[in-house]
């Protein structure tokens, strides 16, 4: 049985007993009931969050994961742009200056603002992810970049080294197959025809060897004649491209065919003394864009600086040519 409550009215000055209408009862359950619930939720919310369920806590163990993943991506990123870095400042600072090229413009150019990562924003770790992309996709421009670019120097370094094996620069006789003799070298210039007697042009260099020495190419060419020419003999000429010609004349025997490609040092031919010739030696000739030029400038191969001021004293002397 419910214990009765009695309030005290001043009006009429004695106890009353308070009656308690269904419908207040039912006010104060519902409080009560709501004020449970509330507490009830609350309790849940912190428990929920202080200890979550077998599902929640390996997705949490995921994303630790997956930061850890992104944090040594981003430190994996700086040292490839780093070594990139290294890799443009040799392209640009040594290579290029090597080949007289502009330098590499290194600004590469971007594929869209950050709407392409709007569906990441709602992800906690959303900063984390963007960057490491945005990042991904300079580096991959740029690498694209430079590659490029070292295709260009490939290119360049593969007909820099055509261009020089394709320059004369060896002489026509080997040295040590060349006469001891350096009075009896005629050089490029006015000389003293033997079989004219006159002072004529000598367009070339004439190499005093034994019969039968051979005679080299001084430079990686094609043979586009080689057949007995008049005064010069048995000649042959060999195009070299660049617009440089080489000629050597006066052999006992030619050993190349026209169309031929020859390689520089390959023998081409034998020393003799051929058409107007006086004595066995090779008349040798450098030619650029058509115009006959000194040779000696071409005689690179196997001197010193004396030896070579010797070769171009010896040379200079308007002496007699052998042919």
């Amino acid at each position: 049985m419910a214990k009765e409550k009695f309030v005290y009215n001043n009006q009429t000055l004695r106890y009353e007993r308070v009656v308690v209408t269904v419908k207040e009862r039912m006010v104060k359950v519902f409080g009560w009931l709501s004020g449970a619930t509330v507490t009830t939720l609350i309790v849940l919310s912190i428990a929920y969050k202080i200890f979550p369920s077998p599902r929640e806590k390996t997705l949490l163990g995921e994303i630790q994961q997956l930061e850890l993943k992104y944090s040594a991506l981003d430190k994996h990123l700086s040292m490839m742009e780093r070594a990139l870095s290294s890799v443009q400042q040799r392209d640009s600072g040594i290579y290029r200056r090597m080949f007289m090229m502009e330098p590499l413009n290194s600004e590469a150019g971007g594929t869209g603002g950050h709407d392409r990562f709007t569906g990441l924003q709602k992800y906690a770790s959303a900063n984390i992810i963007v960057s490491a992309q945005e990042r991904i996709e300079q580096l991959s421009r740029l690498i694209a970049q430079q590659s490029k670019s070292l295709d260009t120097l490939q290119r360049l370094a593969r007909e820099k080294d055509k261009m020089w094996a394709s320059l004369p620069s060896i002489k026509p006789v080997r040295e040590d197959k060349l006469s001891s003799n350096l009075t009896a070298l005629s050089g490029f210039g006015m000389r003293f025809h033997p079989i004219h007697k006159t002072m004529k042009l000598h367009k070339g260099m004439d190499f005093s060897a034994s019969s039968g020495t051979a005679i080299q190419a001084s430079a990686d060419g094609e043979v586009i004649a080689a057949a007995h020419d008049g005064g010069y003999g048995n000649c042959v000429r060999i195009s070299h491209g660049y617009g440089y010609v080489t000629l050597y004349a006066h052999m006992s025997r030619m050993t190349v065919k026209v169309g031929q490609k020859i390689k520089k040092g390959e023998q081409i031919g034998l020393v003799g003394s051929t058409g107007a010739s006086t004595g066995p030696h090779c008349h040798y000739e450098v030619h650029l864009n058509g115009v006959p030029v000194n040779p000696l400038q071409f005689c690179l191969d196997g001197l010193t600086p004396l030896e070579y001021q010797a070769l171009a004293n010896a040379a200079s002397q308007k002496n007699q040519s052998f042919d």
